[in-house]
């Protein structure tokens, strides 16, 4: 039933468990591929930059489309937008799970993307709608911010387990099942909500936010990936030229995608960094961590899943501890502390070698985890609260656009500042004596001279195996000393940012005091 009082009752309960399904499934969705990269990578054998756009194009699609998805929620229904999202992003699950070439499984992903971004828009708004009293409302966000959080956590067990029986797509059929139930409960438990508009859809601004995104990251990556070249430098320069453009659109437009004033606001804006370049470091970095555990210490999917829950344990204490001291230490002194600790990681992870101990590794990534995700846990609520009631879906999904581009930069660069010293310390001599196909699949990723290297006899394929290991963990190196020097960054970011906020709860301080530039 449904309070009377103002207060949420047993239906809006009910209907935040359907909201999290989604927001399980989508933050699922990228630890679950994680463990099935070296399947692909034999099955598919797609080169170094397409293995990238496997894992990057959902997640730069969902990116660029957050925004416009949202400002399209509340014109024809948050509700109903969830459940078309649900059911496109089912549909397209199966496509991918039947993929039967790089090309149409980086497709497919685009698909997942685009129908995933009409999800979390739509699931934090309702919340929004559903949940008027302040401190119901916190909770609430609190526990889809831990659906978020268990999602990622849940994915490379849930990826582990369904590789170790089945072949890699069985880990996009997972999201089947799960998106059906939502369009069976959400019309029963979810109400709709669609605002009054004023004015015409920005389509100039949704293309305009699509058309910036895309070029820019992507002639980052090639960049990194391939070099110095004229064509990606004539792509990244022409997204940028495309952002100006966003820019001076979105001032100039008497009904804009994005309301520029939030940034204004220190809380919001400050928010929104801290967790944006959180974001970068975690996500970035946990492509290596996965790859390791499987390719360099040899572990089955399921058995490195498994072992990957450990470092949770880390993230649940600094979550617990930031919990309890939020309101009584600055939000500055704790997510300074916060990417300190996290720094402290990355500098652990140039300590390991293909021979090192799991303990070293895992203790590293708990590490790395509990810094950035307990600097999370302070800004979701603080970027609804901080921003007017009236704005809170557009503050919301520009917070998680932010959140989703920190990711797929951090996995784009931190990924390719990894492949291309993989190339460069990958000795030619080993792969000299191979076939061309096979030397060139050798010096692409660390999966191609496993696969490689099991074709071979003798010593020929230890010999391989024992180069390529040694040039991925050289290339996990330089991403782990790239994102201690970002977190040091983060560190004085954070300080400076947030220093206005007394120490009190985040959304409290946010909604009692003036909180603009």
């Amino acid at each position: 039933m449904t309070a009377t009082n103002g207060l949420a009752g047993r239906r809006e309960w009910t209907g935040l468990a359907v909201l999290l399904l989604p927001t399980l499934v989508l933050a699922m969705d990228m630890g679950v591929l994680f463990f099935a990269v070296p399947y692909i990578a034999t099955d598919m054998r797609p080169s170094g930059t397409q293995q990238l756009w496997i894992m990057d194009m959902y997640s730069f699609l969902l990116a660029g489309l957050l925004i416009p998805m949202g400002a399209l929620g509340d014109r024809i229904g948050r509700r109903r937008l969830l459940t078309a999202g649900a059911a496109g992003f089912a549909a397209a699950s199966l496509v991918a799970a039947y993929a039967d070439g790089a090309a149409q499984l980086i497709a497919a992903r685009a698909l997942l993307g685009i129908t995933g971004a009409t999800l979390m828009p739509s699931t934090l708004a309702l919340i929004r709608n559903m949940f008027h009293d302040a401190k119901q409302r916190q909770a609430a966000i609190g526990i889809w911010s831990a659906a978020m959080m268990g999602g990622a956590t849940l994915g490379p067990v849930v990826g582990g387990l369904l590789l170790d029986h089945f072949w890699w797509g069985s880990a996009f059929l997972a999201a089947v099942p799960v998106m059906l139930l939502v369009l069976l409960a959400a019309p029963v438990l979810l109400p709709e909500y669609r605002a009054t508009p004023t004015g015409r859809f920005d389509l100039l601004g949704a293309a305009l936010s699509i058309a910036t995104v895309l070029p820019v990251v992507y002639g980052i990556k090639t960049l990194a990936v391939d070099g110095w070249s004229l064509p990606p430098l004539l792509v990244l320069a022409a997204g940028l030229l495309t952002g100006a453009g966003l820019v001076a659109r979105l001032r100039t437009a008497a009904h804009p995608l994005i309301d520029l004033s939030l940034f204004r606001i220190r809380t919001y804006s400050g928010a929104i960094t801290v967790n944006t370049i959180a974001m970068f470091a975690m996500m970035g970095f946990t492509l290596f961590t996965s790859q390791y555990l499987q390719l360099v210490k040899g572990l089955s999917p399921l058995a490195a899943s498994l072992w990957a829950l450990l470092p949770s344990v880390g993230v649940g204490a600094a979550v617990g501890g930031i919990g309890a001291l939020a309101g009584k230490v600055r939000p500055a002194t704790l997510m300074t502390c916060g990417f300190v600790l996290g720094a402290a990681g990355f500098g652990l992870m140039t300590l390991v070698g293909p021979d090192t101990p799991l303990a070293v590794i895992l203790t590293a990534a708990a590490v790395i985890a509990a810094g950035s995700v307990g600097t999370m846990t302070l800004t979701a609520e603080m970027v609804v609260s901080a921003a007017p009631a009236e704005r809170a879906g557009a503050a919301s999904a520009t917070s998680e656009t932010a959140s989703e581009l920190g990711s797929s930069l951090g996995i784009a660069l931190l990924g390719a500042a990894g492949a291309a010293i993989y190339r460069t310390r990958l000795d030619g001599g080993v792969t000299a004596g191979l076939p061309a196909d096979a030397a060139r699949a050798a010096q692409d990723t660390l999966g191609g001279a496993v696969t490689v290297a099991g074709r071979l006899s003798g010593r020929a394929g230890t010999e391989l195996l024992t180069a390529g290991r040694a040039a991925f963990t050289d290339g996990m190196h330089v991403a782990a000393v790239v994102g201690l020097l970002v977190m040091l960054g983060a560190a004085l970011a954070a300080n400076r940012m947030m220093r206005h906020l007394p120490a009190a709860p985040a959304g409290t301080a946010a909604e009692s005091r003036p909180a603009t530039v």
